[in-house]
């Protein structure tokens, strides 16, 4: 009996996927679905309790809030938050990325128009260029900037006071932070995927400022597909809605979720193609692992940095792989689920 091999060549851009946790191009609509304080919040409990006191502690002092990071997978709020933090101290909010930050210049061209009480709110704040951070050092502890004015020995630095801001750091990276910037963060948190019964709420809230007519098992279903992510289950919300239009007059049963995420490739479990494409390739090509992030990346047709920070956190939140200094491994439980032999060997090497 001939033994068939699953094609490993194409690839599908994570952009492009449906259960891709970064923003899309359609996703400029979900603006309306964010909330806007932080009683609207659904979610990230201890995170929300936590903020509340700290939020409230700036008011009543009349103080700026203390520098925020906020670390995790996409998708999960970070920015929500950023604009939260805005609303609820009533100040502004400046937003930027730090590949944008090329130089020193751009920095303080930012650094220099904030008023009081500015949120600063800086996305992948882990890419940011090592000469460009330094000048963040001062800004963030001392509130001064210190600026080099000509070149040679006729140099001389010229220190700027600069108002008392906030500064918001969004990574999902945050291994990739120095030290010294890490530090100087006086509030860090760590956002996590979400639990279906918050996923449940948020897609139902979506439904309703969005108008449609969804029932409570069906919002049960998408939530326990949306990869513990609110930007994914509004997404997926919206997909089914397009199904729902066409089949049922607009209404989402627990049917048309089952039947829509089937034609769109999205299984029980939140997996889509590619996903299993990783798990496929770790068994069958490299029989269950260890195996290396740049083997895997070629095996797939996928960019490592892709696989470890897209599809690698759901895939180990869920047990489907484990990582280990020597590469990762498929566990008992991916070889089930793609219903395949679990071979004696491999359960060697989970334990």
């Amino acid at each position: 009996m001939q033994e068939t091999t699953p094609d490993f060549g194409s690839s599908e851009n994570s952009e492009e996927r449906l259960v891709a946790p970064q923003p899309q191009l359609g996703d400029q609509y979900d603006q309306s679905l964010r909330p806007e304080r932080l009683s609207d919040y659904i979610g990230q409990k201890e995170i929300k309790e936590n903020l509340e006191v700290f939020i409230g502690a700036a008011k009543k002092r009349g103080q700026a809030l203390d520098h925020v990071l906020l670390s995790g997978p996409p998708g999960l709020g970070k920015t929500t938050l950023a604009n939260i933090f805005a609303r609820e101290m009533g100040v502004e909010v400046r937003s930027t990325s730090g590949p944008v930050i090329e130089r020193q210049g751009d920095l303080a061209a930012i650094l220099t128009n904030l008023d009081s009480g500015t949120i600063m709110f800086i996305d992948e704040i882990h890419r940011m260029n090592r000469v460009v951070e330094e000048v963040l050092y001062g800004a963030m502890e001392d509130f001064t900037l210190d600026i080099i004015i000509g070149e040679g020995p006729g140099a001389r630095t010229v220190k700027i006071d600069l108002p008392h801001f906030t500064l918001v750091g969004a990574t999902t990276r945050s291994g990739l932070l120095s030290s010294p910037l890490r530090e100087r963060f006086g509030i860090q948190f760590r956002l996590n995927f979400y639990e279906p019964e918050d996923l449940k709420s948020i897609i139902l809230r979506a439904a309703s400022l969005l108008g449609i007519e969804i029932v409570e098992e069906a919002s049960l279903e998408l939530a326990r597909r949306a990869r513990g992510t609110p930007r994914i289950a509004n997404r997926l919300l919206k997909r089914c809605r397009d199904f729902a239009d066409m089949e049922t007059s607009g209404v989402i049963t627990q049917a048309l979720v089952e039947r829509s995420l089937s034609k769109m490739s999205i299984d029980m479990e939140g997996l889509d193609q590619m996903d299993c494409r990783i798990l496929e390739a770790i068994i069958v090509k490299f029989g269950g692992g260890p195996v290396g992030l740049n083997t895997l990346s070629a095996a797939v047709s996928e960019e490592k940095d892709t696989i470890e920070d897209v599809y690698e956190p759901y895939l180990l939140l869920k047990g489907f792989i484990q990582r280990t200094s020597r590469g990762r491994i498929a566990t008992e439980k991916a070889y089930k689920h793609l219903g395949l032999k679990v071979q004696e060997q491999v359960q060697a090497k989970l334990f």
